[in-house]
């Protein structure tokens, strides 16, 4: 196996790790609202606990490494690769982002069902695919295209492709947002990522998006409502999943890219599923199972080695 082939698996199993810590937040979401818990309260408390271990994390990492921190070796001292984390101008982007998509998939869940904001919402690895060939940054060649075709097809056979009837147009404009932002949201990290180390990028995820969603649920006044130590409890899990869920991300993206990185994370509406069946004891469809196994078919293809890649 080449040194490429061998980190292209390091980035495809971390992603697929990091997804799966994805898509067991949402089981965990449902049991914490069914509870009474404000949803702007869940994500507050998730994201807290995420921030704090990452906090932890970090420090522990510097601690016992001289190169813990940022390793930006960029000649210009205003460029973003220079800035510390835990600077507005990367805190802001990257935990408003964060913040921003979820809030646009939440919203979207007003104006259609959860089945069809989902297909709508896994578009984003096209969004990703496009832009990237747009700017000239990853070519949109064969084996994306044909990996990407699987991905989303296993998505639409999992929760079943949107119908007319049901595409209310601004539900429609909201979730399409979400899937856009994300898109783009790809691509900055994996830039202000280069030369910084994964732990930065994660504690400014972390922490922006707590600031973002404490801020939120302390307009409404819902933070310390708390129902449950259940509901707590689920929502705390949450941020626990989050912060392997983001290291696991970024480490991924580092070695694949967006496009790649993003058509792996298909994974992540299959394992809710999974979940979906033994946490909340929903049906097991032959849709699953189908698109589980395209969605596993785009993954084994994007192993396959590019045309003219080194053997080694």
């Amino acid at each position: 196996m080449s040194d490429a082939s061998a980190a292209r698996w390091r980035g495809t199993l971390a992603v697929m790790a990091s997804a799966c810590a994805f898509g067991s937040i949402s089981p965990l979401t449902v049991l914490a609202t069914a509870e009474g818990m404000a949803l702007e309260s869940v994500q507050s408390w998730r994201y807290l606990t995420s921030a704090v271990l990452l906090l932890a994390m970090g420090a522990l990492r510097r601690t016992g490494s001289s190169t813990g921190s940022s390793t930006a070796s960029s000649s210009d001292p205003s460029s973003v690769l220079m800035t510390p984390w835990y600077h507005p101008r990367i805190l802001l982007p990257t935990g408003g982002g964060q913040a921003l998509v979820a809030t646009l998939a939440l919203a979207a869940l007003r104006w259609l069902p959860a089945s069809t904001a989902s297909f709508l919402f896994y578009t984003y690895p096209a969004w990703v695919a496009l832009l990237s060939a747009a700017r000239g940054l990853e070519p949109l060649d064969r084996l994306r295209v044909a990996a990407l075709g699987l991905a989303l097809g296993g998505v639409a056979a999992m929760v079943g492709a949107p119908s007319t009837a049901s595409l209310d147009p601004v539900g429609l404009a909201v979730i399409l947002a979400a899937a856009v932002v994300y898109a783009l949201y790809i691509p900055y990290l994996n830039h202000i990522q280069q030369g910084r180390d994964a732990y930065d990028v994660a504690r400014a995820i972390g922490v922006g998006g707590a600031l973002c969603f404490v801020a939120w649920s302390a307009s409404t006044g819902s933070l310390w409502q708390i129902p449950s130590g259940l509901a707590f409890g689920a929502s705390v899990l949450q941020g626990v999943l989050g912060a392997v869920a983001f290291l696991g991300f970024l480490s991924g993206l580092r070695l694949l890219g967006p496009v790649r990185t993003a058509i792996t994370s298909t994974v992540e509406p299959f394992w809710t599923t999974l979940l979906g069946i033994v946490v909340l004891q929903q049906p097991l469809g032959a849709g699953t199972i189908v698109g589980g196994v395209l969605i596993m078919a785009a993954v084994l293809l994007l192993q396959r080695r590019p045309r003219g890649e080194a053997t080694r």
